[in-house]
């Protein structure tokens, strides 16, 4: 690497490591600089590009006159004045034909493949260079004599993507024996010139770039052998090449061990966080609390310096919220208990008084935690014993009648809102319109796709409607929607919601079950300050993401900028 590329690259690696997708952005700079003939110095007694060229011109003239390989089309040679950039001194513009003795597209039928016989290359076979044995597949003798009937791979050979994962490539190793799969094409270069540097040539965004401006095909990837064949490559004098693979060889591992470091910081990271967090969901008081939040706060800097670890703070702020440690109790609120015997004497209805001693019994002998200690006031209750749940109208065309009214659906209803700007309609008749009406306060939970995701209906100004697919519970005596609503995504978050769905394979929140759902229930006015606070809190941690990723993004644009060449 020249002076002037290599010091500021190095002194800023860290800086590109550690930026949101830096060591990808490294690995490609490293090639780009490899290419433009940046990352090495440029030795002036090598013999010049031009007379590599010509001796690999006569090779292959000795070998079309022998009858081993076909000559190739007449080309024009590639103009320098409209290429991608300047070559130093000594390079040479090739096109990918003039210096490859043989290109082969492979077969386009489909082989079967088999445990054990011969390998067979496909695009699934090889990443980063290296060919993968846990992806290798084999196919039997007759189908490996009829793919390899044009030219057989050879050690040495380098074997191209040319569809899906373009640009990946691998060259068949030392005493392997192959035929080629599908999505692949083969190239055979002379030995004049280093099949490891023409590797690296094609693998660069430079190269890439160009060439998937050509792609054929619409929504995949793909290049032909056309496209290939008057592809143009940087060909640096001989002896550079191989000095120029040896040092991406050097940077690649060097990129290897920072990405090792990064995944072990990462889980280091992780463990940290989880363990300090977890300190304040094992509290068991709020003078507990206090003091395991302080020690956790003191490092805030360090623990909450990515996304994902504000996300696991606000998941922790939820658990403290349903268990009664995020706001001090008050004895003069009225219990929960005396709030429960209030909704269950307000309540005329035989039917809900009886579903909702149904669904009592059931969560008391189906869920131990109900025996667990609550602070003062507290009291367990199931959804049923103080709200009515039901499902929405079921969608039938072909019985339905009435007027067109807009509902929701499962899809509708994402964790913490409502999103309505896909809203179907569904025909209601009159007396349907006030049972499948949404009000303000409505708690909308998810029967299945991702069950007991929720939100709260809280648009006064648009008539809606709610589908079979969706719970509407609608909390009685007081009781608040949102508390019941951090409920469940603690409990979702925990694993402890789980229990609750039904089927084996695709789970449901079936209505028995969404009615002896049992959660710890503070009183009125504490559920009042608990979301109070926790809107709050959620408030900082939404801030504080957006700092992060305005960071992160800052860190981003100096890292790119870095590293344009």
């Amino acid at each position: 690497m020249s002076a002037g590329v290599e010091a500021p690259l190095v002194r800023q690696f860290d800086l590109l490591a550690t930026a949101p997708g830096g060591i990808a952005r490294l690995r490609e700079l490293i090639l780009t600089l490899a290419v433009q003939g940046k990352l090495v110095p440029q030795e002036a007694g090598d013999e010049p590009a031009s007379v590599l060229l010509q001796r690999i011109r006569a090779e292959k003239d000795r070998l079309i006159a022998a009858g081993e390989i076909k000559r190739e089309k007449v080309r024009q040679p590639v103009d320098a004045e409209n290429a991608p950039f300047d070559l130093p001194t000594g390079w040479e513009w090739a096109r990918l034909e003039e210096l490859s003795l043989a290109i082969v597209d492979c077969p386009h039928s489909t082989p079967s493949f088999i445990s054990n016989g011969y390998l067979c290359i496909d695009t699934n076979s090889f990443k980063d260079g290296r060919l993968l044995p846990h992806k290798l597949r084999y196919v039997d003798e007759p189908t490996f004599i009829n793919r390899n009937a044009r030219l057989q791979p050879q050690p040495g050979d380098l074997v191209f993507a040319r569809e899906g994962s373009v640009g990946e490539s691998v060259i068949i190793p030392e005493g392997v024996v192959s035929c080629l799969g599908q999505r692949v094409m083969l190239f055979r270069f002379s030995e004049l010139i280093s099949n490891q540097y023409i590797r690296l040539a094609l693998t660069s965004r430079e190269f890439l770039g160009e060439l998937l401006s050509l792609h054929k095909g619409i929504g995949a990837k793909h290049v032909n052998v056309g496209d290939m064949r008057m592809a143009a490559v940087p060909v640096p004098p001989a002896d550079q090449q191989s000095r120029i693979f040896t040092r991406v060889e050097e940077l690649m591992r060097l990129c290897d061990a920072l990405e090792q470091q990064r995944q072990l910081e990462t889980a280091q990271h992780a463990q940290l966080l989880n363990t300090l967090l977890g300190t304040l969901t094992d509290c068991t008081s709020p003078d507990e609390l206090a003091a395991n939040w302080q020690r956790v706060s003191d490092h805030f800097d360090l623990l909450l310096d990515r996304p994902k670890a504000v996300d696991a703070l606000e998941q922790t702020i939820l658990q403290l919220a349903v268990r009664g440690l995020l706001v001090p109790q008050d004895p003069a609120d009225e219990s929960a208990k005396a709030c429960l015997e209030r909704i269950r004497s307000s309540r005329i209805s035989e039917r809900l008084i009886a579903k909702a001693e149904r669904a009592r019994l059931a969560a008391a002998t189906n869920d131990a935690e109900r025996h667990t200690p609550l602070p003062g006031g507290w009291a367990w209750a199931c959804v049923a014993e103080f709200a009515q749940s039901r499902l929405g109208k079921m969608l039938d065309k072909a019985k339905n009648t009435g007027k067109l009214y807009p509902y929701l659906r499962n899809t509708n209803v994402q964790w913490g809102r409502i999103d309505i700007d896909d809203v179907k309609f569904i025909r209601l008749d009159d007396h349907e319109v006030e049972e499948y009406r949404l009000q303000f306060g409505d708690l909308l939970v998810c029967e299945g796709g991702e069950p007991g995701r929720c939100a709260i209906w809280s648009n006064q100004s648009t008539e809606m409607y709610f589908q079979k697919a969706p719970h509407r519970i609608r909390p009685e005596g007081g009781i608040s929607p949102e508390f019941l609503a951090f409920c469940l995504e603690a409990d979702a978050q925990s694993g402890r919601l789980a229990q609750q769905f039904t089927g084996a394979t695709i789970k449901h929140f079936a209505g028995q079950e969404l009615d002896k759902y049992a959660v710890a229930l503070p009183p009125i006015t504490e559920q009042t300050r608990i979301v109070a606070r926790v809107a709050q809190l959620r408030d900082l941690c939404t801030t504080l993401r957006q700092h992060l990723t305005a960071g992160q993004t800052t860190q981003r644009h100096l890292a790119e900028a870095l590293v344009e060449v």
